[in-house]
This record gives C-alpha cells, structure tokens and sequence, in this order.
C-alpha cells in the first residue's frame, strides 16, 4: 500500500494565515470499496473563500476541522475504479481533499473531458469561477445593454470573466485592481473600458466618478472595504450590487468599522444581494453550457497563475492575500 501527502489545518489562523497553519502529514491509500475510485491529483484550485473556512463560525459550508486536510475544487485522474460510470485514465472533478492521491465515492465526481478544454478550465472558468461570474452578473446584476458595470477584484479569476461577459452582454466594463500592469492586462485582454489602479489613487471616490461618468448601474463587489464604500458614492437610481467576495476584510482581527449603506441603497432605489455558488448548484449545467459556447465562439479568454508542486499549495494560498495572481490561482501537482 503507498503512501502520501496530505495538507492539513494545523491552527485557525489569526489574521493573514501563515505557513506555520499547515500541516504536512503522510499516510496510506485506504483499499477501495464498491463504488469507490481512486484518485490522482492533478490540480488544485486555491480560493479566498477558503480562509472562512478556517474560521469556527457559522457560515453557508461547514468550517475546516483541526488535523484534517482541507478541502477544494480539485482536478484528479482516476486510477482504479469500482464504479461503472468511470475508469481508469478518466479525468474528474469535485470537492477534494489536499492528497497526493485518495479514495472517494463516484457519486460525489463530475467527469470531464480534456478535449473539450484543458483540465485547468474546468476550475476556472467553466467551473465554479465561471459560474460566480455568470450567475452574479446575469441573475443578480439583471444587465441591461448600454448600463455602466464597474468590477472590483477585476483581474482576479471572477474578475475577468465578470467583465467579458458584461461587454458580451452590452456595458461599459470598468475595473479595479491593484497594479498598472494588471490594468492594462484587464484592458488589452478582458475588454474592459476603463481601468484604477487603486493602489496608487488617492480618492477612490472622485476615481470612479471620473472613469463612470455616466454613474455605476452594477456594482461587481469582490472586495468589499473602502473601494466599496467608494462606489456607493456612485451609484445609480436603481443600481444593482452583487456582493461576491470581501477578501479585503477576510483577514481582519476586529470588525471593521464602516459607512451605513442604508441612505445611499434608499436614496438609490438601489439593491445589494450577496450569494454564493452553491445557491445555484441546479443550474449549473445551464451555466456551464452558455460559458463552454462563449468560450469555443473565443468571446472568453481566461488567465490563470499556475503554481508547481503539492508542497507550493499552502504558499499559493497565501499569494492570493498578496495580490500575486493574475486571474485564477491554480496549483498543478
């Protein structure tokens, strides 16, 4: 019986996770039962949403538990197989844990095709990113052709896509990010109209005036914090915000103090809803074909970070507090 890497939960951070959080264990490869394959890891998506999940708090997923693997999108090559529906040499995705290899029910994967698409897009954009991005904009942001879009986190894995599918719809795309280089990129790759570079504006406020003259009719929140404070201050009658991520706050030891949204979403007329993906899990197929035919039409592009190496997983993870990805962050076993 071999024997693998497994990345565990060592501590529950305290503000930006460090390395010493992580735990590297080995043990064996469980024999398979009936119904039951096992697996090779390939990649593995590394997600803001993760760090709430090493929190104990309520939430919409269950927290990580101390000394057992984490858990995330992954892309594994089955193996062996006990399972009629997949065999050896197929490719998968689902929910895994950060192993080397492992055993898991068949049920619980999706089988992929690595003709149709790299593997690595089956984490991004025609997975759960894609998906993020599809049902925020379509179903919460209700867009309308001609209607200003302005997107936080812009050239972050939702970010990208966000933004070619609002100018694939018809809007001005407007986009925040962190450095020149990345504004240009969301420019010259992602269609987006308008870029600011947050890092090195003085008034977020007058900075989106000036770049949304016409004012913001959707919000594409992926931050949260002072940019979205700043938005506020540019919104339409009858805007829409689509709360998506706050990973400007994940790492915060106190509740951060903030304005009141309130007089700006009544004087407004305005909507704010927050959603995750899971609330969508029954139309994921409807989402996953209209991104499949966009992408094989070439009207989405996608930008990925790729990381070598199990052992880089947990530093992957952390890179993304830094800003150090352009798109999705991805770490290939």
């Amino acid at each position: 019986m071999s024997t693998i890497k497994t990345i565990n939960l060592k501590n529950r951070p305290q503000g930006k996770p460090q390395l010493s959080d992580f735990d590297f264990t080995t043990a064996e490869v469980a024999e398979l039962k009936e119904g039951e394959v096992l697996l090779k890891t390939t990649y593995v998506s590394v997600d803001p949403y993760l760090r709430g999940r090493m929190v104990d708090a309520e939430s919409y997923i269950e927290p990580f538990e101390l000394n057992k693997p984490i858990v995330s999108g992954c892309v594994a090559e089955v193996l062996e197989s006990k399972d009629s529906a997949l065999s050896a040499g197929d490719f998968v995705t689902g929910l895994l844990e950060w192993k080397e290899q492992q055993v898991t029910k068949a049920e619980q994967l999706k089988k992929v095709d690595p003709n149709q698409a790299p593997l690595s897009a089956y984490l991004g954009v025609l997975g759960a990113t894609g998906l993020t991005a599809y049902f925020g904009l379509t179903d919460i942001g209700k867009p309308n052709k001609g209607e200003t879009l302005l997107v936080s986190g812009a050239a972050g894995a939702v970010g990208t896509v966000v933004g070619q599918i609002g100018k694939i719809l018809g809007l001005r795309i407007v986009g925040i990010a962190g450095t020149d280089e990345k504004i240009e990129m969301i420019k010259s790759e992602f269609g987006y109209d308008e870029g600011i570079n947050y890092k090195t504006t003085g008034n977020m406020k007058e900075a989106i005036a000036k770049a949304c003259p016409d004012g913001v009719d959707i919000y594409y929140d992926n931050v949260g914090g002072e940019i979205s404070e700043a938005a506020l201050f540019n919104i339409n009658k009858f805007s829409r915000t689509v709360v998506c991520g706050a990973i400007s706050v994940y790492n915060a030891t106190e509740m951060p103090k903030s304005i009141s949204v309130q007089p700006f979403l009544i004087k407004k007329s305005s909507s704010m809803q927050g959603f995750v993906i899971f609330d969508y899990k029954d139309r994921h197929p409807e989402g996953i074909q209209q991104l499949a035919t966009w992408l094989k039409e070439g009207k989405l592009q996608y930008e990925e970070t790729i990381q070598e190496g199990f052992d880089n997983i947990p530093q992957a993870f952390l890179d993304l507090f830094e800003g150090k990805n352009k798109g999705k962050m991805l770490v290939k076993v």
